[in-house]
Parts: structure tokens; C-alpha cells; sequence
């Protein structure tokens, strides 16, 4: 017999009657039934109910078995009574009954740090702190097992479609990516650094240069940027994928075959099976997405839209001071029909206007539509008056007559005349019952709070649609933007890219008016890819980064390797990156991106398990060529640490 199972804590049956076997685990639940002893023990793979009664001499040494002891159990497997019997377990049919056992390994202390076998919540700080322990826990341990068996399926998928996978380098060299560098100190090159890959960039598109025709990889990506509930500090996982001569619709084929088939195969995990979109994926370019949902991460599942409404504020005979004086600054209004909620109490229409001041804005204006409706949408009388107006009669004034039955009430309905009305109510859509809240700012500012609104709005409304991963590609980015903080042109997105138009675009065109052949992958609202065609030709290289004020040589010297390859022949690339993390985190259902990793740091870029990071010692320096010049407040609290 092996010398710790015969089997796992999972495997053991009713066709196992009468065997004798041998498991080991951990003991996760103990139960005294008088003159029996039930103990649950658990390994990776389950529960098997170990059972011994009190004329067994073992029996009171096996009494004092703590949870979370190490041990192993050999035993005569015997079917639970009927009334016994678990359904709820895999093995649940059986039970051990003990003839030996070896205790393998016992905690130092009584009291742990935190429970494994109950659901009880802990503080993230002792969660971390003893990971290992939390990662014993039922729901945590499934979610690391669901994170292996979706890289596995990435990986078979990926070769499936004739990719090979290739690793690049770690320590490579700084560049201007979008995020804080972490740095390594180079011992043999005083004074310089290498620099941790914030992503594979140019070595997967060198691989293109190299010959290679499809590369994928799980690719490591580093970046010294603040946590979030949907992004570690520090490291993080993605699906890193390269392509040699492809289109944009070349690579949306086949990363949604991979992506999707990834989300079909695991969207039973929870419980609960969620739909996936089929293939192709909605494709939104980029103004659109700003103006339908106030972002380029729209949340498909939420059948609400932002229209444009800025015509009809902006007319001579509306008087609502507080949008006019926006508008005439270059602002905008944007509305959101939100149908047949004019039955709701005030203190839904209340909420949603602290809401929006507690989101900086003054409030969130709204009109309430009430009345008869004459022509509803899909009636028979809507389809009589198209069929009239298909023959050429004239009907608008009927049209005209039945929407004037709807009554607006609300805030600021007193301050929009007839006229206005009916082109408020036309161009959203309106309908008996409906209300319509506006959002005033500038362009950016209105989009911003707009966009929440609409989330907001579906919410309280509850008409997001559940249990469903709505996907589309967000398409058409602008290549440049104004640049906040120095109100120059700078890239907008990946400087890789290749803007649409090639290098005339960029030596002819309104550099704000140019779009990349870059695109993005959402899924319920959460971006989840990002990725491009790229740009391989050297001069148009050198021209996007001049547009964006980089010097003359910058490209060269930035990024040496690449250059020089583009200029012995490259070939046309693209592809893309999907972010592993926010993938399993969808699939597992969980919050926070934390529960769906191993090992993570804590919000404030600490790993409180190994203490990182931590001092270097004074050899460590030297060998390095540093000296550490802290800031005073850091000086102070060493002091204070220290004693």
C-alpha cells in the first residue's frame, strides 16, 4: 500500500464497499456522536467522512485530533445508512472506518489565525498575511483551480488555431509605455537600470520581424501603478498574441473564437450558466461608444442610451439659464430615456439627484412624460399611419396631434416650450410614461457623468440584463489627443499603432482628427483586451512621433531594436492582449481581482506574507552602486519603527 493513499479524498464510492484504502488530508470538521467520532478530512480534490467508534483503542488518541492536522487514515470503506447518506457530497454514499492513522503534521498552536472550514468573512490584512491558509477555503481554492483550467484552455485554444508560444525577456529596457517603470539596478553597469516589462510589446512584434507568423504567450506585465478593484499593483497576467499578415478582422476571428469558447466553457462555474455573445462581436467605434454610453467600456447588458440633446437647449425660445450658459461656453447636454418609470414615488427620482451631487454635478434634471399615448410604438395604428405615409399621404399632423397628449412634468419641463418638446420627445424616443434626465457640462465632463447616470438609472431601474457576458470591440480610437497637463498633441493610446490613412494621414491630415487601427474587447463593461494593427513602416514611425512632440532621433533611440528591424523588412502585424485576471474574475464572479489570484499584494503594493518590499541590506547597495536619499517622513518613521 502507498505510503500516504490509495485514493484521493474525492474518488471513494459505493462500488468501493468493503476495500481497504488509504487517504491523507487535512482534518477539516470533527463531530462527536457520543460513542462515535466523525472527522471530514479534506484534501485538493474533496471531503471523505472518516468515522471510528469509542471501542476502537485508537479512539482516544484520535479524539485529540485538531483541525487542520496532517494526517493519513486507513480504513475499511462501509456505506452510510440511508438517512446518513450526504447527496450534497461526491462521496457522500461512504464513509472510512478507521483501523490506523499517522499524524503527519500538526499545527504549533491551537488557535488559527482564521478558520478554513467555515465561510466566515476575514480582514484582508490576516487574509494575506496567511494566504496559505486562505488559500485552503473552499470558494478561493476553487477560483485558483478555475485559473489553471482557463490558462490550460487559452493554451490549447491558442495552438488549435496554429499559434506557438514564446517567452520574451524580463529585464529589458525602459520605455514610454503609459505607467511607472519598476527598476532593476544593473550590478555590472553602474549607474543604469534595466527596466520590468510593463508588456511584451516589442518583442512580440520583433517575433513578427523574426519570421515567426503567430506567437502567443501568458505574459508577465509589470507596472508601479495603484490598485484597484479590477487591477493588481504591481504584476499581472495576460494573453499576449501577435499576428503577421492580418487585418483587423483577422484578428477579431480569431480571438473570439478563442475568448468566447474560453467564456462558453466556463460559464457554468458559479452555478448559474450564463449566456456568451456568438461570434462576430458588436463592433462600436469609438465617438459612438463615448456618445451612446458615456465610455469606451459600454456595459451592453444595460439597454439604456445617451442621446445628444444639446439642439434642443440650445434653441432661442428655451430659456433654461443653466444648460444655456453651458452651451455657450462649447458644452453640451445629453439625455437618457429611462421608459415607463413615471409611476415611480419622488424618492426615485430623489435618489437619482443626490446621487449626481454626491458625483459633483449641481443635480441630475429630468422630465416626466405622462398622458395618453396616441401612437405607441408597434401598435396597429403606428403600422396604419406608415402604411398611409408609404402611399404619400401626408400624417405628421396626426403624428403631431398624438404626441401633444403627453403631459411633461418635473424640474425644468416649465422651461421647455412646445416646439422644443416635441423635438426633445423625437429625438429620444419618448414614450407615455417615459422621464428623460439630462446631463450639462463640457464635452468630456457631460460624457463622464452621463455614462454614470446610465448605469446608475439601469440599476435602480433593475433592467441590466443577469446572468449573461455581453461582448463588442470598441474600434476606431483616435491616434492623438490634447494632453491635460501640457495642452500638447500626445498619443492617445498604444504609439504603435497604425493610424488609419498610413503615413499620408499623418503628413496631411488634423492630427485630432486621425484615427489608429486600434480597438479594444469589452465584456459587461469591463475591458478586458486591448490591442492594434500596428505601424511597420519606419518613416511613418518617425513622423506619428513627431506629431507628438518627441525629437528628432527620439524613435531611434527609445526603441533601437525595433526601428532598425522595421527598416530590413517587416512584415504587416497586429494583435492584441487580454487581461487573464479580469477574464477568471468575471468567470468566478467575484469583486475584487484579488480573490482570483494566488498570491497577491494589498492595496498599498505590500505582499504582508514574505514582508515585501522590504530594506536592502548595506552589502546589497554597494554592490549596486546605490545610496538611498529618503524623504524625511520616511526617514522619521524608520526612526520610529526602530525604537
Amino acid at each position: 500500500m502507498h505510503a500516504y493513499r490509495t485514493h484521493t479524498c474525492n474518488q471513494l464510492r459505493a462500488e468501493h464497499k468493503g476495500e481497504t484504502v488509504r487517504i491523507s488530508g487535512w482534518v477539516h470538521r470533527k463531530r462527536d456522536h457520543g460513542g462515535l467520532l466523525f472527522v471530514d478530512l479534506r484534501d485538493h480534490y474533496g471531503l471523505t467522512q472518516v468515522v471510528i467508534n469509542t471501542d476502537n483503542p485508537l479512539f482516544a488518541q484520535f479524539e485529540k485530533l485538531k483541525l487542520e492536522n496532517v494526517i493519513s487514515v486507513t480504513g475499511e470503506v462501509v456505506l452510510r445508512t440511508p438517512e446518513t447518506q450526504n447527496a450534497k457530497l461526491p462521496t457522500g454514499q461512504v464513509e472510512v472506518r478507521l483501523k490506523a492513522y499517522e499524524l503527519l503534521s500538526a499545527p504549533v498552536t491551537d488557535m488559527l489565525p482564521l478558520q478554513v472550514n467555515t465561510d466566515e468573512p476575514y480582514g484582508e490584512e490576516v487574509r494575506l498575511k496567511y494566504r496559505f491558509l486562505d488559500l485552503r477555503r473552499e470558494v478561493i481554492h476553487r477560483n485558483i483551480v478555475l485559473r489553471s483550467d482557463v490558462v490550460y484552455s487559452m493554451r490549447r485554444r491558442m495552438v488549435e488555431q496554429g499559434f506557438r508560444e514564446f517567452q520574451t525577456p524580463i529585464l529589458t529596457a525602459s520605455s514610454p509605455e503609459g505607467a511607472r517603470d519598476f527598476l532593476v539596478p544593473a550590478r555590472l553597469h553602474p549607474g543604469k537600470f534595466y527596466a520590468l516589462p510593463q508588456a511584451p510589446q516589442q518583442f512580440k512584434q520583433l517575433l513578427m520581424m523574426s519570421g515567426f507568423d503567430r506567437y502567443f504567450q501568458i505574459a508577465p506585465c509589470f507596472r508601479d501603478e495603484d490598485a484597484r478593484a479590477d487591477r493588481t499593483p504591481g504584476e499581472f497576467y495576460q494573453l499576449d498574441v501577435e499576428m503577421s499578415f492580418v487585418t483587423q478582422d483577422d484578428v477579431f476571428a480569431v480571438m473570439e473564437q478563442v475568448i468566447g469558447g474560453v467564456f462558453e466553457e466556463f460559464s457554468n462555474f458559479t452555478g448559474t450558466k450564463f449566456s456568451v455573445s456568438k461570434p462576430p462581436f458588436v463592433r462600436i467605434p469609438y465617438d459612438e461608444s463615448m456618445l451612446k454610453y458615456g465610455n469606451d467600456k459600454p456595459d451592453l447588458r444595460n439597454p439604456l442610451v445617451i442621446v445628444d440633446v444639446t439642439s434642443v437647449f440650445g434653441r432661442d425660445d428655451v430659456e433654461f439659464k443653466a444648460f444655456k450658459g453651458v452651451i455657450a461656453k462649447g458644452g453640451v447636454v445629453r439625455a437618457i430615456r429611462a421608459p415607463k418609470v413615471s409611476d415611480r414615488p419622488r424618492s426615485f427620482f430623489d435618489k437619482l439627484n443626490s446621487w449626481a451631487q454626491g458625483e459633483g454635478a449641481p443635480g441630475l434634471g429630468y422630465v416626466v412624460f405622462e398622458g395618453k399615448q396616441g401612437v405607441e410604438a408597434g401598435s396597429v395604428r403606428e403600422a396604419a399611419i406608415n402604411a398611409m405615409e408609404a402611399h404619400g399621404v401626408k400624417v405628421d399632423h396626426v403624428k403631431q396631434a398624438e404626441r401633444k397628449w403627453l403631459d411633461a412634468k418635473g424640474p425644468i419641463a416649465k422651461f421647455i416650450p412646445a416646439e422644443a418638446l416635441q423635438a426633445l420627445i423625437e429625438l429620444c424616443g419618448v414614450q407615455a410614461g417615459d422621464a428623460v434626465f439630462f446631463a450639462c457640462d463640457m464635452v468630456d465632463k457631460a460624457a463622464l457623468l452621463a455614462g454614470k447616470a446610465r448605469t446608475k438609472i439601469a440599476e435602480e431601474m433593475d433592467i441590466i440584463e443577469k446572468d449573461c457576458f455581453k461582448f463588442c470591440w470598441v474600434v476606431d480610437y483616435p491616434m492623438f489627443e490634447i494632453n491635460d497637463k501640457t495642452g500638447k498633441v500626445d498619443f492617445s493610446h498604444n504609439p504603435f499603432s497604425m493610424p488609419q490613412g498610413g503615413l499620408k494621414a499623418l503628413e496631411t491630415q488634423d492630427p485630432l482628427k486621425i484615427k489608429a487601427t486600434q480597438y479594444d474587447c469589452v465584456a459587461n463593461g469591463l475591458e478586458l483586451c486591448s490591442g492594434g494593427i500596428r505601424n511597420h513602416m519606419p518613416e511613418a514611425m518617425e513622423k506619428a512621433f513627431e506629431i507628438a512632440g518627441y525629437p528628432k532621433g527620439a524613435v531611434q533611440e527609445k526603441f533601437g531594436g525595433m526601428y532598425n528591424a522595421f527598416k530590413l523588412g517587416a512584415p504587416p502585424h497586429g494583435g492584441c492582449a487580454f487581461g487573464i485576471d479580469r477574464i477568471i474574475m468575471m468567470l468566478a464572479k467575484e469583486p475584487n481581482i484579488r480573490e482570483v489570484i494566488a498570491f497577491p499584494m494589498n492595496q498599498q503594493a505590500e505582499d504582508l506574507m514574505m514582508s515585501a518590499p522590504s530594506t536592502a541590506e548595506p552589502h546589497q547597495l554597494r554592490d549596486v552602486h546605490i545610496k538611498i536619499d529618503l524623504p524625511k517622513a520616511a526617514v522619521k518613521e524608520q526612526v520610529k519603527a526602530a525604537g
